[in-house]
């Protein structure tokens, strides 16, 4: 077993009203002795959509050691239950970016001669192709795709500033803040390329995309000195992608530390356990520090 997202049911909050049940196509929360009940782990995706069902707030996700989620065992289960449940569970992994489990749940209907049901998100993933290999980096202006794949670097329009502001600190308003901290473009994970040479021991933060919108302090709290890279764990397809672009960061382009930046919500937990995922994958071992944003932005926990 490895270590991996599930949810965790919280008995004395819970008082079985079922709509977590409900809203679990996937079969994997049941209501037992008027209880909800996690009964196979198997059947989990981690995703925690059935989080936000529960008026109680008895339900959250936790990093533990769990077998891995099956997609086939998923279907065999719920194929039963006919078209419908099938549908809310192929636009539950379309709208979650699971882009491999729903290739793996739609080759297990062709497999069993099933139809694939109308849903919401119906065709807006093909089986997932393998990573293509790293190229060979060429920094560009005149960048003949699209201008927004070219690679750059530049300097900071900001004067220098501490690499973390003080924890409790009162956040800066924007006529004192004192610009931008990036040094380097792109910085969404599907398009930087590892091989770039701003990347080649340099201390790393990787954000949850929400952080930047959330917190005044993310430009000379989190950015100043750092190269970044961002992604949304539970809305972008092709984690896989992630995974393997951070090892490569880690193992290639030997970056001195990384700092990940989240949001207080539990699907962002997932960026944290991609990094730790490219790191147990990797024979480097660098330091990590965790930045946990609140939803109002105002504060700043480490970790």
């Amino acid at each position: 077993m490895a270590t991996r997202t599930i949810i965790e049911i919280d008995e004395e909050l819970c008082d079985g009203c079922g709509l977590c049940a409900g809203g679990c196509p996937e079969g994997a929360i049941r209501i037992v002795d008027g209880k909800a009940r996690l009964v196979g782990d198997s059947l989990c995706d981690g995703l925690g959509a059935c989080v936000g069902d529960c008026p109680l707030g008895a339900i959250t996700t936790v990093e533990r050691e769990a077998v891995a989620y099956d997609e086939a065992l998923v279907m065999e289960g719920i194929s039963a239950k006919g078209a419908n449940t099938i549908a809310a569970h192929l636009e539950h992994l379309a709208h979650h970016g699971q882009a491999l489990w729903y290739g793996e749940a739609v080759d297990w209907l062709h497999a069993h001669g099933l139809a694939v049901p109308s849903h919401d998100g119906l065709g807006r993933y093909a089986r997932p192709k393998p990573a293509a290999a790293a190229r060979p980096f060429q920094e560009t202006h005149g960048h003949a795709g699209c201008p927004g794949h070219a690679a750059r670097s530049f300097s900071a329009a900001r004067p220098a500033a501490p690499k973390f502001a003080p924890l409790g600190a009162p956040a800066r308003s924007p006529a004192t803040a004192s610009g931008s901290a990036l040094e380097q473009w792109p910085i969404q994970l599907h398009l930087v390329n590892p091989q770039a040479p701003y990347f080649r021991g340099a201390d790393l933060l990787v954000a949850a995309s929400c952080t930047a919108f959330s917190t005044s302090a993310f430009h000379d709290g989190l950015l100043d000195g750092r190269k970044l890279v961002i992604g949304c764990p539970k809305l972008d397809s092709g984690l896989d992608e992630y995974e393997e672009k951070l090892v490569s960061l880690i193992e290639d382009s030997g970056v001195a530390s990384i700092t990940v930046a989240i949001m207080a919500v539990p699907c962002c937990g997932g960026l944290s356990a991609l990094v730790r995922k490219a790191l147990e994958r990797s024979k480097r071992k660098v330091p990590v520090e965790t930045v946990v944003v609140s939803i109002e932005g105002g504060t700043l926990t480490r970790r």
